[in-house]
């Protein structure tokens, strides 16, 4: 048998109702600092993971250059005539450098 309580009845469903909501919503705010912090986190993880390739791909390139210097004998040639400036016996060199500009020498 159900009795009909009325207003009562449709009170006691609105604060039921309403305190769900609040507890909702107070679970919502105490954990938002958490959530802030997680996204914080989860964007420098993504940006390490970037640095990360890239430094790998660096890694690869100066791992090839030393395997090149290490075993090809080009390779050490070419850096030689490159850095150091060396060439072979009666070897002629030219050099091309850019034009030194000054501002004063246009009056």
């Amino acid at each position: 048998m159900k009795v009909d309580l009325g207003i009562w009845d449709i009170l006691t469903r609105l604060i039921i109702i309403l305190l769900v909501a609040a507890g909702l919503l107070g679970v919502g705010i105490w954990y938002w600092p958490v959530i802030t912090t997680n996204e914080k986190m989860r964007k420098e993880v993504m940006r390490l993971d970037e640095q990360i390739k890239v430094e790998e791909e660096r890694i690869k390139l100066l791992k090839n250059a030393s395997d090149a210097l290490q075993h090809d004998t080009n390779a050490i040639e070419r850096l030689a005539r490159e850095n150091l400036n060396y060439a072979r016996t009666n070897e002629i060199v030219i050099r091309f450098e850019t034009p030194l500009t000054n501002g004063s020498a246009s009056h």
